[in-house]
């Protein structure tokens, strides 16, 4: 994209939740999605939760653009939360669910989730998968409650 003096439009940048009550987990997604998942993007900021209220709080303010949630935090995982804040929340943004086994992929279509990353992360999939996210919330196709 250019503007209308030649010059490059600036790019958005994304904020990326990332929630996990284990923090090797959290470092795990950071650095397989990187600070930017693909030429097209602007950067992504990472914010980490590892409680439920912060998770909470965040979307609710409208802070976050991504939402990429542990499906096995403890004590609640992240399909549940994924669900409540999908039902919950008006404008909901856009919700990666991680699983550890692939046969859980069900279970995140349970939670509404809008992609899955199974465990161990593939960095290349990780990027691949947030930046399809991302791009489909941009141009309007991902639908949230409002």
């Amino acid at each position: 994209m250019s503007s209308a003096a030649g010059r490059p439009e600036p790019q958005q940048n994304w904020t990326v939740l990332v929630f996990s009550h284990r923090p090797e987990v959290r470092e795990a997604i950071t650095l397989a999605v990187g600070r930017r998942p693909a030429p097209d993007l602007g950067r992504v900021r990472f914010r980490e939760a590892a409680g439920i209220a912060d998770v909470l709080a965040a979307v609710d303010a409208g802070e976050i653009d991504l939402a990429i949630l542990d499906g096995e935090a403890q004590p609640t995982g992240g399909m549940g939360l994924s669900r409540q804040l999908k039902n919950e929340i008006d404008d909901c943004p856009p919700v990666i669910v991680t699983v550890r086994r692939r046969d859980d992929r069900w279970l995140a279509t349970w939670s509404q989730a809008d992609a899955v990353l199974v465990h161990p992360l593939d960095p290349l999939t990780a990027a691949e998968t947030v930046a399809d996210v991302l791009r489909r919330a941009r141009s309007g196709e991902l639908v949230t409650r409002s």
